[in-house]
């Protein structure tokens, strides 16, 4: 309950960082759709009122795939922070064990209407933070990529709580809070 009300915070922030991508989509000459063709985001008090009544999301989920029958199976877990009421992916999460060095890499999807210079932040509860430098947007969202150091993975199966925060073109922080409960869980899935 204590996470959706964040996230119904955290909606309400990013209802001003889509209006902000929206009132830039006229002056960028890209090839990337606007935001503004999604649907509208909920206003703070509409996120509260429906993140009141939706039960908790899931935790971090162990998904595998391979290319062919032959092809070693390649794993990740992930976990996204969606709007309730629109649907409209905020943050995803990915994290895959590279087959190379066997060690974990993050994949960070966050929303268009970023302050691209600030980059992305994550931080495991009052842990140390780890800087995301943005390397590329595009229709769907922004990307960065994060090796996981050891002390990290550690922070990360011991944590409560994994927080994603951005700044969008008003330069104000948004700060997207994600479970950790079951991260060990999902990661032993996939080492």
């Amino acid at each position: 309950m204590k996470i959706l009300i964040k996230l119904a915070v955290a909606a309400a922030a990013i209802s001003g960082l889509c209006g902000h991508s929206h009132a830039q989509a006229p002056k960028a000459k890209s090839n990337a759709a606007p935001v503004a063709q999604a649907a509208p985001a909920p206003t703070a008090a509409a996120a509260t009122a429906e993140g009141a009544n939706t039960p908790a999301p899931p935790g971090w989920v162990a998904r595998c795939s391979s290319a062919s029958r032959g092809a070693p199976l390649e794993c990740a877990i992930e976990q996204s922070a969606v709007l309730t009421k629109t649907g409209q992916l905020i943050v995803l999460i990915n994290i895959r064990v590279s087959a190379e060095t066997r060690a974990p890499i993050a994949l960070v999807q966050l929303p268009l209407g970023l302050n691209l210079p600030a980059g992305a932040k994550i931080q495991v509860d009052d842990g140390k933070t780890s800087e995301l430098q943005i390397q590329t947007c595009e229709a769907r969202g922004c990307y960065a990529n994060l090796q996981i150091s050891p002390d990290l993975l550690a922070a990360l199966k011991s944590g409560k709580q994994l927080k994603v925060s951005f700044q969008n073109l008003a330069k104000e922080t948004i700060t997207i809070p994600m479970p950790l409960a079951d991260f060990g869980a999902a990661y032993e899935k996939i080492k």
